[in-house]
């Protein structure tokens, strides 16, 4: 059974990765000219997208791994190697600057949907967080701690879905700088975060033992 401190895990993981600060320039910049109701459907959209993906990434990774033939501990290493990189973006703002060309490259036009693509799939549901719900869900120990992991999954969502209503209020109060400030700590907490993950990994297949 996975302990609180293991979900704990699974949601500081899973904040840093998404990072709900970081994507509210990314919405505003997407949504911008919209009234706030077509905004609100548009985040409650997204946020729906991204829910039934995190549930099919969830339930059926691990799945897929076995059919490819590849262990859990491999894809536990090459899942920190992967999230390493997302942590080096957000500390030298690589990839604040990709979310925003993604931004630029979407026209807010009045029949313009940005909920699936670029907001749902990759800023919501990456491959950072793709990868770290297939290593929780290994972990696993029943559908108990499925719908745990799950229901961590959807508290972040629930956040993000927050973060996009207040959107023009968190820009006005953090500014670029505090954006910026906030989304370099989540990265040096994920760069920690993926390092352990590879030793989990290493552990795990017997190396070193």
């Amino acid at each position: 059974m996975i302990e609180p401190a293991a979900l704990i895990t699974v949601f500081t993981t899973l904040f840093v990765i998404i990072d709900p600060p970081g994507l509210v320039p990314v919405f505003i910049a997407l949504t911008s000219g919209m009234d706030p109701r077509h905004r609100r459907t548009l985040a409650l959209r997204a946020i729906a997208v991204s829910a039934v993906l995190m549930a099919a990434f969830l339930l059926l990774g691990e799945a897929v791994l076995g059919f490819v033939g590849i262990t859990l501990p491999a894809f536990r290493i090459a899942g920190g190697v992967l999230l390493f990189l997302t942590a080096l973006d957000m500390l030298f703002e690589r990839r604040q600057d990709r979310r925003r060309g993604q931004a630029e490259g979407e026209v807010a036009a009045p029949d313009h949907d940005p909920s699936v693509f670029p907001l749902a799939l990759p800023l919501i549901v990456g491959p950072g967080a793709i990868t770290t719900l297939i290593l929780f869900a290994g972990q696993s120990d029943g559908p108990g701690d499925l719908l745990a992991v799950a229901a961590v999954a959807g508290a972040i969502l629930g956040i993000v879905f927050l973060a996009f209503l207040a959107a023009p209020s968190i820009e006005r109060l953090l500014g670029a700088v505090g954006i910026n400030v906030v989304t370099r700590v989540l990265g040096m907490l994920l760069a920690a975060l993926s390092v352990q993950f590879i030793l989990d990994g290493l552990r795990l297949s017997g190396v070193g033992s």
